[in-house]
């Protein structure tokens, strides 16, 4: 948007990715009538801390922190949480609006659990934290293409080609 010159900051402020992603592409959209708006909202959700961080992904450690010190709120919450019980996903909700078009939707999730220290210089967020079983390394050890293969932004693309098929 910013090389359309297009200046917005939606307040995150929905009780779920899916809200958050559907408020930013209506608000876009409200500035851009007559176009078709893609907006997502995503985050990492750990089991054994029912969900969170979540919706709070980016701000897990408090406003004003960065993506290190959220990821050492992450390992600190877990530290008593033995191997077996750190089940986790990256999930990625993907809204495409367009004027006078049903707004179409989709959820994608890739599932991992969280490792005990980082592993790994590629990738942002909590990646050097997230261990993906079928290649048995973290995301931050993936190249940015196998990533891309299989990563929760993917999968709800995939969705959200699926359901524009569908219409």
């Amino acid at each position: 948007m910013s090389e359309a010159g297009i200046e917005l900051d939606t307040v995150e402020d929905q009780p779920s990715f899916l809200g958050n992603a559907k408020k930013k592409a209506l608000e876009a959209l409200a500035l851009m009538p007559g176009a078709a708006v893609l907006a997502d909202d995503s985050g990492l959700c750990v089991d054994a801390l029912d969900g969170a961080p979540g919706i709070y992904s980016a701000r897990y450690a408090g406003e004003g922190h960065d993506d290190a010190q959220n990821r050492r709120k992450l390992l600190e919450e877990l530290k008593d949480v033995p191997e077996g019980e750190r089940g986790a996903h990256f999930a990625c909700a993907m809204v495409l609006a367009q004027s006078g078009r049903p707004i179409v939707q989709a959820v994608g999730k890739v599932h991992g659990s969280i490792l005990f220290e980082e592993r790994g210089e590629n990738g942002f967020g909590y990646d050097s934290l997230f261990y993906y079983e079928p290649d048995g390394c973290s995301f931050a050890e993936l190249s940015a293409e196998r990533k891309n293969e299989v990563s929760h932004r993917r999968n709800a693309l995939k969705m959200l080609l699926a359901a524009l098929d569908t219409e």
